[in-house]
């Protein structure tokens, strides 16, 4: 068996989540304070990908970022940037595809946090940001723990949208989850097997910690 695809896969699912972590934080954030009309609106967006078949999502990414269109090559021409069969498209593709396992956990437990806690932050002479930071998420680690989890799962476990945006370059857009249909087309079960009981070992024990965690099982792990 290759582990290229399956280290590519977990780089991808990696670098994808430390950026969806830092981009989620203050849409969750906003979401969970909003009061607008335009609310329900942005909430339905970041949750297109719940809904959209991952075929759908890549297409629409290939037409966005080929330098055929307007916007792809401006990226090129301009910025140098090509997403079109490349790691970095890749990244774009998952963070986009990954948001809503991000952002609703966070915007869960931010909405559950108690206003008096906040208020009393308020009164101390705190920002919003310093409260954000230092008040409130670590009011809700284990909704950062399962939003973190779900979102390197999900990523490790991306076909449709990695293939239209990034195709099959082995070393470079080949990851697991698209190595094991190729030995299946290949009618090589064997190593299709192998990748898949990799993958299916290290998605399950990182589920089975989040559960362990947020279950309170493992008592003191946040202290």
């Amino acid at each position: 068996m290759n582990w290229e695809p399956l280290l590519l896969t977990f780089k991808l699912a990696l670098v994808t989540t430390l950026i969806l972590f830092v981009i989620a934080i203050p849409i969750a954030y906003k979401l969970s304070r909003s009061t607008s009309r335009i609310k329900p609106v942005v909430e339905a967006l970041v949750s297109m990908p719940l809904v959209l078949p991952p075929t759908v999502l890549g297409f629409y990414f290939l037409v966005a970022f080929s330098p055929n269109n307007a916007f792809g090559s401006w990226l090129s021409e301009w910025l140098g940037i090509k997403l079109i069969f490349s790691f970095p498209g890749l990244v774009v593709a998952s963070i986009i595809y990954s948001l809503p396992f991000m952002v609703h956990p966070i915007q869960a437990g931010l909405s559950g946090i108690s206003k008096s806690i906040t208020e009393a932050s308020y009164v101390m002479g705190k920002s919003k940001w310093e409260t954000l930071l230092r008040v409130q998420l670590p009011q809700i680690k284990p909704a950062l723990l399962t939003g973190i989890v779900l979102s390197f799962a999900h990523t490790v476990g991306e076909f449709g949208v990695v293939l239209m945006i990034g195709g099959n370059i082995p070393g470079k857009t080949k990851v697991a989850s698209i190595a094991i249909y190729d030995e299946v087309e290949a009618l090589n079960y064997d190593a299709a097997n192998a990748y898949s009981l990799v993958l299916f070992a290290i998605t399950f024990c990182i589920l089975l910690i989040v559960y362990l965690v947020n279950g309170k099982y493992l008592k003191g792990f946040w202290k």
